[in-house]
């Protein structure tokens, strides 16, 4: 693991993590919570956070840009186009709004104008669980005519998001697991 990739698991565990009972926005009913913006949007959490999703695109197609899944996903997009132009190897940043605008431009992408059609598009995710809004953004960037290099997440639940992302033909790579939280079988 690198030092980057085990430092935002520290982050994660410290400022993001509670085992308790909560309802997710998907409905389901869960025994433990992470809210992955409490460590992303520190300096450093962006900073590693960027490190190790830069480093986890590896895994897929080249993109030609990421993007964000709003919310969560939105500084995430942010922290890998600034690292990736660190690294000398830029990619612009997308967010994918869950509505479009109710007024001004009615966007549903964001960042996306100078991105011509075809483009390979990386999807960044904070959590998965159902995969629900991971395919919607899909379908987003699918209908302005991208195409999708495939999925990261920070952390998978394994609660069946990565069997819907996978079945609708997306890879998945996740930096961690419900299980690098909670040992298995606790």
């Amino acid at each position: 693991m690198s030092v980057a990739r085990a430092r935002l698991l520290e982050l994660l565990r410290e400022r993001s993590f509670e085992r308790k009972r909560v309802v997710l926005a998907s409905g389901k009913e869960s025994d433990f919570f992470i809210d992955c913006k409490q460590a992303v949007l520190t300096a450093e959490g962006h900073v590693v956070a960027g490190e190790a999703m830069l480093d986890a695109l590896a895994a897929l197609p080249a993109p030609a840009a990421v993007a964000g899944v709003e919310l969560g996903g939105c500084p995430l997009a942010s922290a890998v186009a600034l690292t990736s132009f660190r690294r000398g190897a830029p990619l612009d940043a997308i967010y994918v709004r869950k509505d479009a605008k109710d007024h001004g431009s009615r966007r549903e992408l964001e960042g996306n104008t100078r991105l011509p059609r075809g483009a390979r598009v990386a999807l960044l995710e904070d959590v998965v669980t159902t995969g629900g809004s991971t395919l919607k953004a899909a379908t987003k960037l699918r209908e302005a005519g991208y195409e999708i290099a495939g999925v990261v997440a920070l952390v998978d639940r394994l609660e069946g998001g990565r069997e819907a992302i996978e079945g609708a033909g997306y890879r998945l790579v996740a930096l961690f697991t419900r299980e690098d939280f909670i040992p298995a079988g606790s």
